[in-house]
């Protein structure tokens, strides 16, 4: 009986200690501050058998503390032909640590992993998201993943998003031989106390109680802010296809001549059909711009995502028998038709996104997400993205703008930087007329010229319907109450990469009337009311990724019988982020007001502590923008 006890005693406490240690109220107050979910472990077992054979297993504990924690708790597990689900188990603890619920691998919904514009996808997706009954909870999740891709390694962040913070860190790398072994890139890791182990066959990182940060606005992005590693193996696999890659110049190399080889032939009938498009054109940029223009009208962007199909074109001879394609099918079409007419252009690779990310010009992993084509003319680059029927040749944007990516030549890769649209470069003006009416209404007629990443803010519209552009205004103009927009037409100049709208517009109730006063804002048509989020203690620093010019040129027709009692006074502000500057004039014989307006920001990355000051620059503008004008009416 003493012996049944003991054992019956012994099994009680070690359950009671598996279920403590999932207890949230053990958790540090320090890892709750500030977080929606804690992280009580994040662990990663990575081993490398070979250059095509990996195996990495994964545990992670979150205790999700309220509603907008619940995203964390979302299992997904990713497969495809080469990479293989060898176990997957999900278990769910109440606050007290006690289990509530054992999901198996195959209580997970399998899913096509398709992208929604993926013609062929092989990629799958095994998914559970657990739906809370109270707080605070705790998900345990475990998975092992085997793999034949070496090229890629899972990427490691000792934070995984904002307002989460970390208990315990464990990344490891087993490799089975001096050759497996990975190259290992360090970020940010100054910031947080991490135990690194370097032993022959084994790389081990851990780090404990890692405190969640908070989204603030205009700070760099997540990437360049949090702990984290980058894994690289200079010899790997990828779909089938072996690889040895010491830098960026052999990585060219091999995409050039394991994946690009043979993939630009076309046939005889379509090198006749791009020489006659060109007939009688001696310029090569004229002659790209013949060649993109055929391709925008005579194909269609469809992904294709079967295995190697990840990375290597379709042929270009394919893409011109079914008229479709992937961004690398349709570059390397390009980039075959240009050859044909004798115009050098090469395969580019980039991270595209309106978030600059640049490759890393030092640590050669496989990276990037989009192709588009490096064309060199009069000794620059002209970028040419061959996926979209309404780009302009040659127009970055927003998409792949101002960023490093990898120009894969015959003799190899270089990283380039991708066209820069800088400050001024980014330009909006616009010119308005406008009468005011005694009754409050105004009516008048707007033009809008954009240039620059700006146009790339608008000329989309001209692709949409009457309801959604007369939707657009009123949102654009929402500082102007029952809005009617009565006419509009845009011009796109795809030569010079400039966009115009014209819009005809009147409202009701635009001004105030008091008794026998009116009062107005004259901006009425780029009327800027944001100011960045206060912080009491700004932790990150200020980044503006993008600067813009915008110049705007008003002329207000005065209500007659009206004169004017009160006009603001000039703005001039100039500072490191920029300028502000605004004058008005009053014709009081013709009872009219000429308004000017200049808004520089410059785009720069700037210390914490210039945050207030960037802040009070947006408040004065946007005081300047809103100040009124008080009209008084003449009795006499």
């Amino acid at each position: 009986m003493r012996s049944l006890f003991i054992f019956s005693f012994l099994f009680t406490l070690s359950i009671s200690h598996v279920e403590s240690q999932y207890q949230a109220l053990l958790i540090d107050k320090s890892l709750t501050d500030n977080a929606n979910a804690v992280v009580r472990l994040d662990e990663m077992k990575i081993n490398v058998l070979a250059t095509d054979k990996m195996v990495y297993t994964v545990n992670q504990v979150i205790t999700v503390l309220n509603e907008k924690g619940n995203r964390h708790s979302l299992t997904r597990v990713g497969y495809d032909k080469e990479k293989k689900i060898k176990s997957l188990d999900v278990y769910v603890y109440n606050q007290t640590g006690k289990e509530i619920e054992h999901i198996k691998k195959k209580d997970f919904q399998d899913v096509n992993a398709a992208d929604g514009i993926s013609l062929y996808n092989d990629s799958r997706l095994l998914y559970h998201e657990y739906t809370p009954t109270s707080y605070p909870y705790t998900i345990a999740e475990s998975y092992t993943i085997e793999t034949s891709d070496t090229g890629f390694f899972p990427p490691w962040y000792f934070l995984s998003n904002y307002m989460v913070s970390v208990e315990k860190s464990y990344f490891e790398v087993l490799y089975a031989t001096p050759e497996l072994k990975p190259d290992v890139k360090e970020f940010n890791l100054d910031g947080i106390s991490v135990d690194k182990i370097v032993e022959e066959g084994k790389i081990i990182y851990k780090a404990e109680n890692i405190n969640a940060i908070k989204s603030e606005s205009y700070s760099p992005s997540f990437r360049d802010i949090v702990p984290r590693l980058s894994l690289r193996m200079k010899k790997f696999n990828l779909k089938g296809e072996e690889a040895r890659v010491n830098n960026w110049n052999e990585m060219g190399v091999w995409i050039n001549n394991a994946l690009l080889k043979d993939r630009a032939i076309l046939s005889e009938a379509t090198v006749a059909k791009a020489k006659n498009l060109v007939k009688g054109i001696t310029d090569d940029l004229e002659k790209a711009r013949v060649i993109y223009k055929y391709v925008q009208d005579n194909t269609r962007y469809i992904s294709v995502q079967v295995g190697i199909g990840g990375w290597e074109p379709i042929s270009a001879i394919d893409v011109d028998n079914v008229k479709y394609g992937d961004c690398k099918g349709l570059s390397n079409y390009m980039h075959a038709l240009l050859n044909a007419v004798g115009v050098t252009s090469y395969y580019t690779v980039i991270q595209a996104g309106n978030q600059k990310i640049d490759f890393d010009s030092e640590f050669s992993a496989l990276q990037g997400n989009h192709a588009i084509l490096a064309i060199p003319y009069n000794d620059q680059y002209y970028w040419v993205d061959c996926t979209s029927q309404i780009i302009p040749f040659g127009f970055a944007g927003e998409f792949t703008d101002d960023r490093l990516a990898l120009v894969v030549k015959p003799e190899g890769g270089e990283i380039i930087k991708t066209v820069s649209y800088l400050n001024g470069q980014n330009h909006q003006k616009t010119v308005a007329t406008y009468n005011l009416k005694d009754d409050g209404s105004i009516s008048g007629e707007v033009s809008i010229k954009t240039k620059g990443t700006q146009y790339n803010q608008h000329f989309r519209i001209e692709e949409q319907s009457k309801d959604d552009v007369i939707e657009h205004y009123k949102d654009y103009w929402d500082n102007i109450n029952n809005l009617n927009i009565e006419e509009y037409q845009f011009s796109n100049d795809k030569d010079s990469i400039v966009f115009t709208e014209r819009i005809k517009v009147s409202a009701t109730n635009y001004t105030s009337k008091t008794n026998n006063r009116i009062l107005f804002k004259i901006n009425a048509f780029n009327n800027n009311d944001y100011v960045p989020n206060r912080y009491r203690s700004r932790k990150q620093a200020v980044e503006v990724q993008r600067g813009f010019l915008d110049e705007d040129e008003f002329e207000v027709q005065l209500p007659e019988g009206y004169l004017v009692e009160s006009i603001p006074s000039p703005v001039s502000i100039e500072n490191e982020f920029g300028h502000y500057k605004i004058t008005m004039d009053h014709d009081s014989e013709n009872g009219l007001i000429n308004y000017r307006r200049s808004w520089l920001l410059k785009s720069g990355l700037y210390p914490k502590e210039k945050y207030g000051a960037y802040r009070d620059f947006f408040k004065k503008v946007a005081s300047g923008d809103n100040a009124q004008i008080v009209l008084l009416k003449n009795n006499q």
